[in-house]
This record gives structure tokens, sequence and C-alpha cells, in this order.
């Protein structure tokens, strides 16, 4: 069943970003496109709705009394969100704050409680209570429980407490209430107003910002591209060629207000994954290598991987979140040492979704990124420091 929705869902990721152009489609898959279109519409119009119950206030926002802020974005994966998550929490951690990401957990593993559970605790809309990932001393999940992002979080933020659950409302308040928390940031919150948020901060890929401008089914758009206009901050990703003006123009007719960042992910170092030693990008120089990846956005992997001038002689792409079985693993060690890769790279999001992987013959080890600031005249802490400690004008 999980290979069967994988596909299904690689088979749709191929289809709607229009990898094959469509006039090359076969006659199925074209008609298939129309009918995603109209359900685009449909989709569309139920978002736009439940936006504006909230603006009438027929839908309850909930405060919690705390300085909430969300990162996220108007399309479906790719844009480098994690990173900048991370920045936030771990800047306003420096800042002597007790914060938590609360997250939902996006394709975790771990099932939720029965159907009697539920029952015995009918009427508890605090139940069941958020999976802690971390509580800000250990990690108490596994990333099967957690999700892979959440738990790659909790690993790089000690200090910093992390929760999963769909209800952020009921999170926020476990963490305000448990576990003592004075500022929450919402992991991919921009979708969910419920949650009043002081500051809500939108990335977007400045080398791919709508996708194919379709809404889903038809594309990667999770809402109309001018509902960026209720952004505070907007966060250009990806910029390691410069800002695109066009996009920069188009996004001030979209929201007028708001700041424009530019940023973009860069390279730190190789992470050995058994051992955890750390190796120098300048070792990939001339090294033949294979790639794996299960990311929404391989190509900037492949492509950072290639710039440090490795010689990539098998690259395997898995779906997003695609979790590793020990055979497939073992499978991919053995093809990438049968073409002469010296050694195996992945990302760390991958990494994480890796079972215990005993001996093996050939180095292997995941690329480590960080967000950074295009423009060097600030850090990445004292551009957190200044969002967040700003008014919010209206």
């Amino acid at each position: 069943m999980r290979i069967f929705s994988e596909d299904t869902e690689q088979y749709w990721v191929d289809l709607v970003t229009g990898r094959t152009p469509e006039r090359l489609l076969p006659l199925r898959d074209r008609w298939l496109l129309h009918g995603l279109k109209g359900l685009s519409w449909l989709y569309s119009g139920g978002v736009e709705s439940r936006l504006w119950l909230y603006r009438l206030r027929l839908f309850r926002h909930h405060t919690l009394g705390v300085q909430i802020i969300s990162v996220g974005n108007l399309t479906v994966g790719g844009t480098g969100k994690t990173p900048v998550v991370e920045a936030f929490a771990r800047a306003l951690l420096r800042q002597g704050r007790r914060v938590a990401v609360l997250s939902r957990g996006y394709r975790r593993l771990a099932r939720g409680p029965s159907w009697r559970d539920r029952l015995r605790h009918l009427g508890h809309s605090d139940w069941p209570p958020p999976c802690v990932v971390s509580d800000g001393v250990s990690i108490l999940a596994t990333p099967q429980e957690s999700g892979d992002e959440p738990y790659m979080l909790a690993r790089r933020l000690p200090g910093v407490v992390v929760l999963v659950d769909p209800d952020r409302v009921k999170s926020g308040r476990y963490a305000i209430k448990r576990l003592k928390c004075n500022t929450l940031v919402l992991d991919d919150g921009f979708q969910h107003p419920e949650l009043k948020h002081r500051l809500d901060i939108v990335l977007v890929d400045s080398q791919n910002p709508w996708g194919n401008g379709y809404l889903l089914p038809r594309g990667v758009l999770r809402e109309r591209k001018r509902n960026i206009a209720r952004a505070s901050y907007i966060f250009l990703t990806k910029c390691t060629n410069g800002v695109p003006t066009d996009l920069v123009r188009q996004l001030r007719k979209l929201n007028p207000r708001a700041e424009l960042i530019a940023c973009r992910h860069q390279p730190r170092h190789l992470q050995d994954i058994r051992s955890g030693d750390i190796h120098p990008l300048e070792s990939l120089r001339n090294r033949p290598v294979a790639l794996l990846s299960g990311i929404a956005a391989p190509d900037s992997f492949e492509k950072e991987i290639v710039r440090f001038g490795a010689r990539p002689l098998l690259t395997s792409r898995f779906p997003d979140h695609h979790w590793y079985t020990a055979d497939e693993l073992r499978q991919w060690l053995r093809e990438a040492r049968r073409k002469g890769a010296e050694l195996a790279v992945t990302t760390e999001k991958d990494a994480v979704r890796f079972p215990p992987l005993g001996e093996v013959d050939l180095a292997f080890c995941y690329l480590r990124m960080e967000i950074e600031l295009a423009d060097s005249s600030e850090s990445m802490d004292a551009c957190v420091a200044r969002i967040c400690s700003r008014p919010v004008e209206g």
C-alpha cells in the first residue's frame, strides 16, 4: 500500500509539474489534466470561503497570550522551509526565550490512538496529547513517530521544544501549560489561521515561485498568489544567482508592505551517517560519487554536489518523504559500488529516514545545509531579532 501511494503521488507530481510537455502526453493524461483543472476551481472556492469566514469572524481565531510566529509558503514543498524554521527557533532561543516548534508531522508512520481510546476520552478537547519529539532536554520520539522534519529539527535544536499534532491550537496550549514555553514557531503555518499569528513569514522559491500557476490538484499552489498579501515578511529562497527582478516587481504588486528578504541555502559540510565524522566540502572535488534523495526538489541538492566538483556516477530519486528499507539501501549501495563510486551522498532529511545500516564498505554521508542571507551586511540572527522585536502594523 505504501509503494502504491508513493507511486501515485510521483505520477501526480510528474504530471502537474510539466516534466513532460502536455502536447506529448497520452490522451488519457491530457483528459486527466482537464479534470484536475476543474477540481482546482472547486478547491480554490473552498479555500477562499474558509478565509472569508475567518475575516468575518464566523470562524474563531484562537489567541494563546504568547508570541506566535508562522513560517510557511504558498506551494507544496520545495521552498527550503525547515532551515528557516531552524534559524528562527535558534535565534529566539539565544534571546533567552523558551521556544516551541509546532509541526503537523507530515508522513509520519506511527499510528494514532485506537477508536476505543477516542471514545473513552470523548469530550476532552486536549486529548490525545501531542507527540513530544523533544522537551528541550531530550529527544523522546523516533523519526517514525514524529516525521522526518520534526525529528531533524529536534536533533538540530537542543533547548527547543518540538511538538507534533495536526491541531496547532492544542499543541500550542500544551507547550505553554506543560512545558512553560513563551514563544511558538509554527512550522508550515500560513494555511492555519485558527491560531492567531503575530507574524506571518512566507517563503517563495525564487527559481520556481508558483509552479505551473494552478492550485491543487492541477498545480502546486495551496491558495491564490494574491493571498501573499497576508504575509508580514517574504523570504526569497535559493537566491544563489541573485534576486530575479521580475519576481520582485510581481511580489511588490501583490504585497507592497511586506519586507522582501533574499536568502540562500548554503552547504556547510559532509557528515558521516554512521560515525558522525565531519568532512569538508572540498573532499568532493574530482571524486566519483553516488547521489540518493527523496525530497521535493532534488535538483537543488544534486547541483550543489556538482558545484563542489564531484562526479556523479549514479543519481537516484525517490518520492518526497520516502521511508527507506534496509534492503533498498543495501541494493542501492551495491549498485553504487558496481558503478565505481567512492562515496555515497544523501540529504540530511533522507538520512533521518534510514534504518540502521550495519556494516557497509562504502563511505556514506549527508550534506549539511544552513540558511544565510544573500545580503552579507546582516546576519541571520540579527535579521530574526529585528523581525521579532518590531511592532506589528495594523
